[in-house]
């Protein structure tokens, strides 16, 4: 039996092998995991399909492997059978997720249309043309220059069939011989030129790990396409921290951690109800904004391999003490990179809170496709004028960045105020036990 790769999950289409927990000859189990792998980022075994014995291991420790590609045979005692070739879901939650590496296997579908002109997407402000993410992966991924595309919609803006379309005449072009003649090819400025950094002193190189691949993409994938605004406030803590000092040892014998993120999240599932649009996606393709009816909140955390952010859900159904106790233990299951990857999925809002580490003001970057995300720094002693009177408080420095196409300014703001309210107003009975 020739075991392959199967679909993992949703959006995963490949990884790295982390050890290999069989050998050659070995006698092996049904479900037995022989496998640990590496998948954006999240750290997960494989498990044999059948028992049997292992006669040939394929890849090695440390190679990329893909969905579909051979990783063991097993000789079952009944005859070389090979496993069945996985399938790819093709669905999404909102958003169109399209298969890049299949695209052009569909666009031979389209009749290829005339070649009329050497157009060039250009813009005053020298932004890129208006695209979803998906299309915008797509080209990445094959490698296209997106401002060759004539957009069809208004303001220049791409649809798939207007991909389709482009890459139908490269194709039409490249049989006749002369692509290269007609359209231009894939712009350089998306690539970086090579610099031997060696010519000025010792260098070292180090591939970039999947989970690193992952953030680098995914941030570049937000920047690039989300019009972001960065909404700045204060919340004074001072009262919060003497509820916090005052209850910490009670909820660290029932197994929770009184932590900032912890407030957060209580007050969160609260005022997201209130503010939808914060709780939001927005479907480009159809032009519509998805309210979501469910409060999962993601929560950065910070390990030896880069950023992961992994979901706590239904924020708005628990109490504190539920919140600070799961809090507590997926932040330490992420550390240990035993998340799954159905742990990182599903957030409908994120909190990125650097206080710990001594982060003061930044400006987060949204994890798509939400849109927004909480920047919480460090909490300092502060001189602050109460009544005509100074008065030394704990302030601790608010970051909301969210998208403008959902969110207006005078949202974002309103939205923050209630977050601070909130703080500054949780009492005895919010942290009570039991």
């Amino acid at each position: 039996m020739d075991v392959k790769l199967p679909q993992l999950a949703e959006g995963v289409e490949s990884g790295t092998v982390v050890t290999i927990l069989v050998s050659e000859g070995q006698e092996i189990k049904k479900d037995q995991s022989f496998m640990e792998l590496e998948t954006q980022k999240a750290v997960g075994s494989i498990p044999a399909p059948a028992s049997g014995v292992v006669t040939k291991i394929h890849v090695k420790q440390g190679m990329e492997v893909s969905i579909g590609q051979l990783l063991i045979s097993i000789d079952t005692g009944g005859g070389a059978t090979t496993s069945p070739a996985p399938t790819k879901s093709t669905q999404t939650d909102g958003t169109a997720r399209t298969n890049a590496l299949a695209a052009p296997a569909r666009l031979q579908a389209v009749p290829a249309p005339p070649v009329t002109d050497d157009y060039h997407y250009e813009s005053k402000s020298g932004s890129l043309p208006p695209a979803p993410p998906a299309i915008r992966r797509i080209a990445r991924e094959l490698d296209i220059d997106l401002s060759r595309v004539r957009g069809s919609e208004a303001g220049g803006r791409i649809t798939m069939s207007d991909l389709r379309a482009y890459i139908q005449r490269l194709q039409h072009l490249a049989h006749q011989g002369a692509a290269s003649t007609t359209i231009a090819p894939p712009s350089s400025a998306a690539t970086t030129e090579a610099i031997d950094f060696s010519k000025w002193g010792p260098v070292r190189r180090e591939k970039m790990s999947p989970l690193r691949r992952t953030v680098s993409r995914r941030m570049t994938d937000s920047w690039t396409t989300i019009p972001k605004i960065n909404q700045f406030a204060d919340a004074d803590i001072t009262t919060l921290l003497a509820l916090r000092k005052r209850h910490a040892a009670a909820y660290e014998k029932n197994g929770g951690r009184l932590t900032l993120t912890a407030f957060l999240l209580f007050v969160l599932g609260r005022v997201l109800k209130k503010f939808p649009r914060a709780n939001s996606s927005i479907d480009e393709a159809a032009l519509e904004i998805i309210y979501k009816d469910y409060f999962h909140v993601g929560i950065a955390v910070d390990t030896e391999g880069g950023l992961i952010v992994p979901i706590l859900r239904d924020v708005d159904r628990k109490n504190l003490l539920q919140l600070s106790t799961e809090l507590r233990a997926l932040a330490e299951k992420t550390r240990q990179r035993k998340v799954s990857v159905e742990d990182l999925q599903g957030g409908t809002f994120t909190i990125s809170n650097q206080g710990a580490i001594g982060g003061s003001y930044f400006t987060p970057i949204i994890y798509a496709p939400q849109v927004a995300i909480l920047g919480v720094g460090q909490g300092q002693e502060k001189p602050v004028a109460i009544d005509g009177k100074i008065a030394i408080r704990t302030i601790l420095p608010l970051c909301l960045a969210y998208d403008h196409r959902v969110l207006d300014g005078a949202d974002a703001v309103r939205f923050l105020k209630e977050i601070i309210a909130g703080l500054e107003s949780l009492a005895e009975a919010d942290l009570k036990i039991g």
